[in-house]
This record gives structure tokens, sequence and C-alpha cells, in this order.
């Protein structure tokens, strides 16, 4: 046998065992959050509830995979990912260019704006002079940390492990304001008893720089021409099928649909 059949074979044989190491995708394990309501929560039963939940859920039917939610602490999933843990992050991650140095994103599946949230009557303009002395509680890990960061520069950001924890400070006056997604702000807390005495404080706050262009599903960049084909072409579906109105609909009296060209 000559050198070029030999190559010709040795080509065919890597090729084929690369195929039979791709995985098939019927089973995929998705980190979710659980501790950011509208888009996931625990419930009294103690389990995963919420408009993620529910949209991951037609996303895996659409696909026809099997896929199970692996509850994480926000600033815990990149890192699971990575490791292995799980195959796709599905808790409101916005598509960065600095997470796309990291990981890849399915096309957006929901946009929305960040907005400031204070006692009731307080206005703040979000702008390092209008916030100049004041304790801002912020998610760690978000980018609604990374905008705190970069522009309330002559304010004490004040990270948390959790929004909820967040909120329990600033309900107790330990913060001032906390800045976060403005559905998981009315929902999460405006519209809940604790939340009472609390209302949004400024304009939306629009950077896609920082924000993004959107929310989308987070994997290995090794995974992308498999995995997030998948998603692509499940997030196309339950959009032209109803599915996604339907379900935001349920949620939100407002649209949070993607407002980018994909």
């Amino acid at each position: 046998m000559n050198k070029r059949s030999l190559l010709a074979l040795a080509l065919l044989a890597t090729a084929s065992l690369a195929h039979a190491q791709a995985p098939d995708w019927k089973k995929i394990r998705i980190g979710v959050e659980g501790a950011y309501p509208p888009f996931s929560e625990i419930g009294p039963d103690g389990k995963l509830k919420g408009f993620e939940i529910e949209l991951v859920q037609a996303y895996c039917a659409e696909m026809k995979a099997q896929c199970t939610l692996v509850q994480q602490d926000f600033d815990g999933l990149i890192p699971a990912l990575q490791s292995r843990k799980v195959d796709a992050i599905f808790a409101s991650v916005a598509i960065t260019e600095e997470r796309q140095k990291v990981i890849a994103f399915s096309k957006p599946y929901y946009n929305t704006p960040a907005r400031l949230i204070a006692k009731a009557g307080v206005k703040l303009e979000p702008t390092a002079a209008g916030l100049k002395g004041k304790k801002i509680g912020v998610q760690r890990g978000t980018t609604h940390e990374t905008y705190a960061s970069k522009n309330f520069t002559q304010s004490e950001i004040v990270r948390y492990g959790s929004q909820d924890q967040v909120f329990l400070d600033l309900k107790s006056g330990r913060i001032d304001a906390t800045l976060m997604d403005t559905p998981a702000g009315d929902f999460g807390f405006l519209k809940k008893p604790e939340g009472k005495g609390f209302a949004f404080s400024g304009p939306v706050i629009l950077d896609d720089k920082i924000f993004g262009v959107g929310t989308g599903v987070g994997m290995r960049k090794a995974d992308e021409a498999t995995l997030g084909k998948k998603f692509n072409a499940a997030i196309d579906a339950v959009q032209a099928n109803g599915t996604f109105k339907k379900l935001a609909d349920k949620y939100f009296d407002y649209d949070i649909a993607p407002r980018t060209k994909q």
C-alpha cells in the first residue's frame, strides 16, 4: 500500500473517530439559577418555575432532547460550563463581548433594559454625579455589576451572591439602590409585599457594549457548531409557532423579544 493510500486511511479513521465522539445532544444538562424571578425561582413545592424554565422546556421539546436542569449560583454558571458539569447555561446571561471571549452563545431569545430601584419618591440619575456618595447593590458576576463599576465611580458598589440578598439590604436601608434587569426588578421585588415603598428610579439604561444585544444560551465554544445549531433552530421554531409570545404574555405586559437582527 502506498503512502497516499495510508494517508487516506488515516484521515478516514480520524474523521470516523471524531464523528463517533461527537455528542448527539439527546441528553443535555442545563445550568439555571433558580433565584431570579420571574425568569427562574424555586416554588413552594421545591420545584423550579418561571419564564425561562418554561421556555427552556419548550426548546428541549422542540429539540426532542431529555434536559436535566442543574441549579447553580449565577457566578458559578460559567465555571460549571467550563468544567463540564453542565452543557449549556440558561439563566438570563447577556451576550457581551467579554463573555464571548470565554464562551459561545445562541442567538438572543429575549432582550430587556436595566434600571435602578430605590425608595419611592427618590429620584436618582444613573450617572456618576447623580449617584455620588450612594451605596449601589448589584449581583456579583452580572453585567449590572460591570456597568455600575465602570460608570458609578463616585458610589460604593456593594456586591452580593444573589439578587435576593440585594433586596434584603435595600429594604433594611443598608444600600440606597440596586441596578438590575427591569422585569426581574418588577416581578421579583416591586410587585411583591416586600417591595412596598420602593419604585424604579431614573430612566432605563441601554448600553449594548456592556449589557450586550440580548440574552442567549451559553455553551462551550467547541459545541457551538452542534449544540448551538440545535438551540438556534429551536429558538426560531418556538418564536414562529407562537409559544414564545404565549409564555411572554403570561409573565410580562411589555415586549421582551430581541430587537436586533441576527
